[in-house]
């Protein structure tokens, strides 16, 4: 059995690092401001991770069930882009395509 002192010690601690972690960017922003790369990498990154974090959704899902294919996913994130391109409500969004996703897999094919 664990002692309840090294728990709540062990769970400060881990409280403790997620904490400086998080806020680690928020920090270091300050001082990389001046240079002008960084602020194109600000720019340039988020989408671009987006755009590989949807291919490879895409592509794991082609290989992962190949008698549905990727279409739920394909469908589900044409939803969400559509809405959001329309609506500019990023929470609505991700929650309807999140819904159309689990409705096509559950109820659609199996």
């Amino acid at each position: 059995m664990i002692d309840s002192r090294y728990a709540l010690l062990a769970i400060g601690a881990m409280a403790l690092v997620t904490f400086a972690l998080r806020a680690a960017p928020f920090i270091a922003a300050r001082a990389l401001r001046r240079y002008p790369q960084i602020d194109r990498l600000g720019r340039f990154l988020p989408p671009a991770i987006m755009v590989l974090l949807v291919v490879h959704t895409l592509h794991g899902a082609a290989h992962d069930d190949p008698v549905s294919g990727p279409w739920a996913e394909i469908v589900a994130a044409g939803v969400a882009m559509v809405l959001q391109y329309r609506l500019r409500h990023p929470l609505l969004s991700i929650a309807c395509g999140t819904i159309v996703y689990v409705i096509w897999r559950n109820a659609l094919w199996h």
